[in-house]
């Protein structure tokens, strides 16, 4: 039997990092429209209101001045990044973007003490020390802060780490890299590497920044219950109306140490998580292991079997709306789908309870078309502030087959990429190298840490545990 891989240590960034001077505001380097971007309702949600902490580690450095120019020149199609977040004047509690070409915030740090090869060593599970390697904006509220931070940071072994931290209310997951891509295509193509084997790669579409095409509907028509939306603390009390319903599982999570858990399943796992639903049931791959880590989630958690939980997940709305949203749109385009079950029902370890998960967010997914999609955007309409139920809920956010881990400045690919931190949301991030492999990142209370990567590897049988198991 071939013995696991043995857990891999945090990496502690010791150290501060030593600034090159004052961050720079980076501002386009042409004339662009100024003017007031209105937000989508799904752009404008409360749960929204932050910005996405990506972190990219390179063997090789790239020069800060050509990273600069290479954004100056990209800002130029993507202006509302270089603008700022206000409060709209004629829509109470809504934000819109001041396109004033105010610039994004460049800072440049150098830590001497770390190379690239000993955080790729300690990666696998992010520390509280890498919040560091992001530039800290004091700012009175989120508005205040710059919709695109940026902090590169020179490593001792002349490599690089590149922070970015993008304002969800712009951009979701495929909006970023499609802006990353055009940000590393210019700095290629300034230094004069455009193309390493001769031949060109895809340039990315242009950006569409319009976001009318998922206005609300007038009057605003709510057809569906929403489920992701509605709390499901009543079906969790008691049952006589008289009392409170227990405490969330939202509450314990966050009322006691969290550890963060990697698990990396290849695709061979992959495979065999689906071909326990088949026959009679066929599923991708997300379905498989979302399903999959939900149920190990709630059998790690172990709540009460009567406990209404729910499962919330991305749900890329680009070709479900009708017409299409066209091609380089790079705002918010996805809705939260969500399955729904008792504990109870998910925590069998069965064949039976994988392919009744599984089914649950297949479920979720097909009922996500335009009228779905348009219906949420007026339910928002009507329900400003509305939050998604996360009482009782894993949310999985999956950062898979977008493309965030193929970026090359000019001097190679991306050796890493992931969050900057690891949060009580789940992240499915892809594994350079493994393109149909998954690493799935969670926080999870430390009592039930073991638990839960017991959970989510006892399919394997003794002879296959080659999961990476990082934690």
């Amino acid at each position: 039997m071939e013995k696991e891989a043995a857990p891999a240590a945090e990496l502690e960034i010791l150290g501060e990092c030593q600034y090159t001077g004052e961050p720079a505001l980076v501002r386009p380097s042409r004339p662009t429209p100024r003017h007031t971007l209105h937000l989508s309702n799904l752009d404008d949600q409360r749960f929204l209101r932050f910005s996405i902490k990506y972190l990219y580690v390179f063997a090789a450095a790239v020069p800060g001045d050509a990273l600069r120019a290479a954004l100056a020149r990209v800002l130029v199609d993507y202006y509302p990044l270089a603008g700022r977040l206000r409060p709209s004047d004629d829509d109470e509690g809504k934000l819109v973007v001041d396109c004033n070409a105010e610039g994004a915030l460049f800072a440049e740090a150098c830590l001497p003490g770390l190379t690239a090869a000993e955080f790729l060593r300690g990666r696998a599970r992010p520390h509280k020390s890498w919040r560091k390697l992001l530039y800290r904006v004091e700012a009175q509220s989120f508005v205040a802060v710059p919709p695109l931070v940026v902090q590169v940071t020179r490593l001792g072994c002349g490599g690089m780490i590149l922070c970015t931290a993008i304002n969800h209310s712009l951009c979701d997951g495929i909006g970023t890299a499609q802006f990353l891509h055009a940000w590393a295509r210019a700095a290629r193509a300034g230094a004069g590497a455009l193309d390493d084997d001769g031949a060109a790669r895809p340039a990315p579409p242009p950006p569409f920044h319009d976001r009318r095409a998922l206005r609300p509907r007038c009057p605003p028509r709510v057809a569906f219950t929403h489920p992701e939306y509605n709390s499901c603390a009543a079906a969790n009390g008691n049952g006589n109306g008289n009392e409170a319903p227990p405490p969330s599982l939202l509450a314990r999570l966050l009322g006691q140490p969290l550890a963060p858990v990697s698990l990396t399943f290849t695709a061979a796992h992959l495979l065999r998580l689906k071909r326990r639903c088949a026959p009679p049931l066929k599923c991708t791959s997300f379905e498989a292991l979302a399903a999959h880590v939900w149920r190990a989630w709630v059998r790690a958690l172990d709540p009460p079997g009567a406990l209404r939980v729910k499962l919330l997940f991305s749900v890329n709305v680009r070709r479900r709306v009708k017409p299409e949203l066209p091609r380089g749109y790079y705002g918010n385009g996805f809705v939260l789908g969500c399955a729904e079950s008792t504990a109870a029902q998910l925590a069998s370890s069965s064949a039976a309870a994988a392919r009744y998960g599984v089914r649950l967010v297949q479920e979720a997914k097909e009922c996500v078309d335009d009228d779905y999609v348009r219906s949420m955007g007026d339910l928002l309409e009507e329900r400003r502030g509305a939050r998604p139920d996360l009482a009782s809920s894993l949310v999985i956010s999956a950062w898979t087959r977008l493309g965030l881990e193929d970026l090359d400045f000019g001097a190679g690919a991306a050796a890493h990429m992931g969050p900057l931190t690891s949060e009580i949301y789940c992240v499915f991030l892809p594994v350079i190298g493994d393109p149909d492999g998954t690493t799935v990142l969670v926080s999870v209370p430390q009592a039930a840490a073991d638990r839960f990567q017991q959970c989510c590897l006892g399919f394997l049988k003794d002879t296959d545990m080659d999961a990476k198991l990082m934690n």
